[in-house]
């Protein structure tokens, strides 16, 4: 049975590296031939990068694949992978629709276009063999004008419910020019109704408490805790939840060792926070979300009861999950009412005659 969600995952960086290699040599990509072996790519694709900004730049080698017609391809696989490999019930994928639209058109057309990748990612993803719920995020993205934003906001609000929310990326150093301009967006998509995140607090560049009232759950968000504990008090008022990422942060060279994370949690802990614990890119960083588990109980940055208290918030924080128990509450809920309606074992008919058999010994 399925168990987790996923808060935090990218659609672009959620490809696995032998799923983009293998499409780039199918379909006679220029960089087949860069790469005739797979071994080099995953060791490109998946090796750390020196900054966040540096580490975005690989998004823009999946982006330009990820169109219209090869959506279903990539979406498929990614399903598949998160149902069978990760267990996961529930999944919010997040993406900026305009980037995989095709880069020819103009402006206007691009945003025309940008509801046809919303209905392909939605109907893509509903897989019968890998029954997952899925929300999409629509992410505005700090490289695009306002105009192509606000569209953003605004077709999130017609899409509602195949979108469940939106969200800002792009690298949070880049906010600060237009911060008026984002805060405002933000305004706007609440007034519509919609759920909002964003990526805020992850890197010590892109502290904005400005944006933090318009915000129903942070993306990442670790600088608060490490940081800025002082906001934690008020984080916890407003029920905002962290989607924390813990191996991004190696990744992006933001932290230096996972153990940093130890005072992230706690602090967190302390305070009321609650953090859901998600994977970003799986893809580039070649790994599960279980293993983002596994990884933080090893290097004892939390035990099995905040584990479990992450997991049950994630179910808690979803904007889309449409049960109110999560996945694990309700199968404990089934095998209580299936051993109360069972025949006491006392009563039961023995298997073995155990009478009998003593007689003959």
């Amino acid at each position: 049975m399925a168990l987790y969600a996923e808060l935090h995952r990218h659609l672009g960086g959620s490809v696995v590296p032998r799923v983009l290699w293998r499409y780039f040599h199918r379909s006679g990509d220029a960089l087949a031939n860069r790469f005739p072996d797979y071994t080099e790519f995953e060791e490109f694709y998946t090796r750390p990068r020196n900054t966040l900004d540096e580490y975005l730049e690989l998004h823009t080698l999946v982006e330009k694949v990820q169109t219209e017609e090869t959506l279903p391809y990539f979406v498929y696989r990614l399903m598949r992978g998160a149902y069978i490999f990760e267990n996961l019930a529930y999944l919010e994928l997040r993406y900026t629709p305009y980037l995989r639209t095709p880069d020819h058109l103009s402006q206007s057309e691009r945003i025309d276009a940008m509801v046809q990748v919303v209905e392909t990612v939605s109907k893509a993803s509903q897989v019968g063999e890998y029954p997952i719920v899925m929300g999409q995020i629509l992410c505005m993205h700090s490289r695009l004008p306002y105009e192509v934003n606000r569209a953003i906001v605004d077709l999130a609000a017609q899409m509602q419910p195949h979108v469940c929310a939106v969200d800002l990326a792009g690298g949070d150093a880049h906010y600060r020019d237009r911060l008026d301009e984002f805060v405002e967006l933000y305004a706007y998509a609440r007034s519509l109704g919609l759920k909002t995140t964003g990526h805020l607090y992850e890197t010590t560049e892109g502290c904005y408490p400005e944006l933090l009232p318009y915000l129903m759950r942070i993306g990442h968000g670790i600088q608060i805790p490490l940081l800025h504990p002082d906001l934690l008090g008020e984080i916890a008022a407003r029920n905002q939840c962290l989607e924390v990422c813990p191996t991004t942060y190696l990744k992006t060279g933001t932290l230096e060792s996972v153990h940093q994370l130890k005072t992230v949690f706690d602090r967190c802990f302390e305070a009321g926070v609650e953090i859901a614990i998600c994977t970003d890119n799986a893809g580039l960083h070649n790994v599960r979300l279980p293993f983002e588990y596994e990884n933080l109980l090893t290097h004892n940055i939390i035990d099995f009861e905040q584990l479990q208290a992450c997991q049950a918030a994630a179910f808690r924080h979803a904007f889309a999950w449409p049960y109110g128990k999560h996945p694990a509450s309700i199968l404990t809920s089934a095998l209580s009412e299936t051993r109360a309606e069972s025949v006491p074992l006392t009563q039961a008919t023995p298997l073995i005659d155990t009478e009998s058999l003593s007689q003959s010994v």
